[in-house]
């Protein structure tokens, strides 16, 4: 089956600045596609290419079948976009802005009233559909905001950091609403500064950086390939333990000792053989897997040093 974004070497240039240096992106239906990357890497630029707000350079993409270049009225009837910022009306209640959005998009006139109610009770809005929008938190507006960009049905949902400023119950509620989208067959473009939402929603991560692809793979491939698990362990004598481990191992503030292993049993096995045979007692052990904070930071070490990922 053909992905519903397909783009190949979107390029966006600023002068002498390379915004954009040949990015392929695919999103299958029914998946989440997280865009990560610093602040100044490519992420809303290459949102506002695909949603047709902004020309390449060179490169091709076409969304559910429709070429982003020469088809952009066309392209524009199969996304939806929710941007960094909040865009509701707040002198329009809750159900009065999504009557005029059903209307701006043209929908039949009979299905306009249907659809208000059906994204007010996906959303969790109908007892406050005839409330002020100027009157909902933060967590209410954005779910609204979310409601906006879904009144055509998108093939393909563009999320530009939605839960920026929420807090963790808010949060929660659009993580939540995203994957029921998902689950129903949407497919979604994410870019996000939170890791912990990318590793939760995403079946695929682009990591971008300058413009380039600096990696790509599910959160557990990433964390694999630039990362290793460590094994904490509580010992008698520290210092013992890191003169027999050498470089492998570290003492953090705590007195526990961090091995950096490959997460196989059998890696923890030896490790605690080769203690054992040391006399190193070992009073506790437990296993950190990487997190998609330490791929982060990682790659972004490499580019700082001139190292390719």
């Amino acid at each position: 089956m053909d992905p519903v974004l397909d783009a190949c070497g979107i390029t966006k240039r600023y002068g002498d600045t390379a915004v954009l240096a040949g990015v392929d992106l695919q999103i299958p239906a029914g998946s989440v596609l997280a865009l990560l990357g610093a602040n100044g890497a490519g992420k809303t630029t290459m949102v506002r290419v695909l949603a047709t707000l902004l020309r390449p350079d060179a490169g091709t993409a076409q969304i559910a079948g429709h070429d982003v270049l020469t088809e952009p009225d066309a392209v524009r009837g199969v996304i939806g976009l929710t941007g960094q910022f909040v865009a509701v009306d707040d002198v329009l209640t809750g159900a009065e802005n999504l009557a005029l959005m059903t209307r701006l998009a043209h929908l039949p006139r009979v299905e306009r009233a249907s659809r208000v109610r059906m994204l007010l009770e996906k959303f969790d809005l109908s007892a406050a559909a005839q409330r002020r929008v100027s009157t909902y938190s933060g967590g209410m507006r954005r779910r609204l905001d979310l409601a906006l960009s879904l009144v055509r049905a998108p093939r393909l949902l563009f999320l530009d950091e939605p839960t920026t400023g929420l807090d963790p119950a808010s949060r929660e509620a659009m993580w939540a609403a995203v994957q029921d989208l998902v689950a129903d067959g949407t497919a979604v473009l994410l870019t996000t500064q939170y890791l912990q939402e990318a590793d939760r929603l995403a079946d695929r991560i682009v990591v971008l950086d300058h413009g380039r692809v600096a990696a790509a793979g599910s959160a557990d491939e990433l964390k694999a390939a630039f990362g290793r698990e460590v094994v904490r362990l509580s010992v008698c004598d520290p210092l013992s333990a890191l003169r027999l481990l050498g470089d492998r191992a570290a003492i953090d503030a705590t007195g526990t000792v961090d091995v950096s292993t490959d997460g196989s049993a059998e890696a923890v096995r030896r490790l605690l053989v080769e203690l054992h045979h040391a006399g190193v007692v070992v009073d506790r052990i437990a296993l950190e897997r990487p997190t998609l904070d330490d791929v982060f930071l990682g790659l972004t070490a490499r580019a700082a040093h001139g190292v390719d990922a």
